[in-house]
């Protein structure tokens, strides 16, 4: 018995010491591996991928793990780059610590820029984004009834996504941070021209104080129905049909597209970009100035715009700012 007894000790030892080496002793790949998990798979089907990706000792001890301590094991994908204790693995997967990748869009990013960005950063190809961003147009038909597509309401920002992350779920987090912007800056009416106005703004210029400014001028152009005549609009109606060449020619200024804002009054049919927060409260509370031209910070070596009431002045500010681009070996 006494035999017995201390056989059963040792085996009752030995069999702790193997639990605990397999639960705290590190494991795994040196080299990054991802493990994904699909919804709907079981302890035991994880557990077995876990085994088999070398990330775990022992799919038993990691059951017995997951049965004591409880929770839900989440889904998705998991990069794995160090051996870690198994109990750090199991936690990392109740956590749902899954591997993401950044995707930042900028202020005043079109359609075409933000899915030229996820193809970059590997999240899809760019094809299928824009075609989701054209059918899933339904996320803002509360908005803007008749929009073509999302533009205008992919809110610039930083987003995390999962490698596998699908067109529409990347759309719909940005159409939901747009709602929680212009929400916070009270845009519940007139969203269609509001968001227009301001992508325009945005594209004209990076100086927050200079927005309201260029916002009334467009507005003072529309209320004496004279063209915006404005460059950003003509290179989106570039884009749209696919001949945009990298800078405006004059056949793109003749183009009958409803976006040449230089052969059509008013505003363009839709958003040309996805514009900030400073733009779109820019568009919604225009200065008040009688200015009817100006010519664009962004275009201007001396990094900010230039504003007229009337074509003499604008003439001169043309000259000055022609003079400038000479002076710093621009070319025209």
């Amino acid at each position: 018995m006494r035999r017995f007894l201390l056989l059963l000790f040792l085996v009752v030892v030995v069999a702790a010491g193997a639990l605990a080496y397999a639960l705290l002793a590190p494991a795994g790949p040196r080299e990054e591996t991802f493990v994904d998990i699909s919804p709907g798979m079981s302890s035991t089907q994880i557990a077995a991928e876990l085994k088999q990706q070398g990330i775990i000792q022992s799919e038993y001890v990691f059951l017995a793990l997951h049965v004591v301590k409880g929770g839900t094991l989440k889904a998705g994908e998991y990069r794995f780059d160090h051996p870690a204790p198994m109990i750090e693995v199991w936690d990392r997967i109740r956590r749902g610590d899954v591997d993401t990748v950044a995707l930042t869009i900028p202020e005043g990013s079109n359609l075409f820029d933000i899915a030229a960005k996820v193809e970059a950063v590997g999240l899809g190809s760019k094809a299928a984004f824009i075609a989701a961003a054209r059918q899933d147009t339904g996320l803002i038909s509360d908005l803007d009834p008749a929009a073509p597509s999302l533009e205008g309401y992919l809110f610039p920002d930083t987003y995390r996504f999962a490698r596998h992350t699908d067109p529409q779920e990347m759309l719909a987090a940005m159409v939901k941070r747009f709602r929680l912007a212009a929400l916070g800056i009270g845009l519940t009416t007139d969203v269609h021209r509001t968001v227009t106005l301001a992508s325009l703004v945005e594209k004209e210029t990076p100086i927050d104080a200079e927005r309201p400014v260029v916002a009334s001028v467009f507005e003072n152009r529309l209320a004496k129905n004279i063209p915006l005549m404005t460059d950003p609009s003509v290179i989106y109606a570039a884009l749209l049909d696919g001949r945009y060449r990298g800078t405006i020619y004059q056949s793109d200024l003749q183009a009958s597209s409803d976006y040449n804002t230089y052969r059509r009054a008013g505003l363009p049919p839709g958003p040309i970009c996805n514009p900030g927060l400073k733009s779109l409260e820019a568009a919604m509370h225009p200065a008040q100035t009688n200015y009817l031209y100006f010519v664009a910070a962004g275009a201007d070596p001396a990094g900010q715009s230039r504003f007229s009431a009337t074509l003499e002045e604008h003439a001169k500010d043309v000259e000055a700012y022609r003079r400038a681009v000479r002076h710093a070996g621009q070319p025209q």
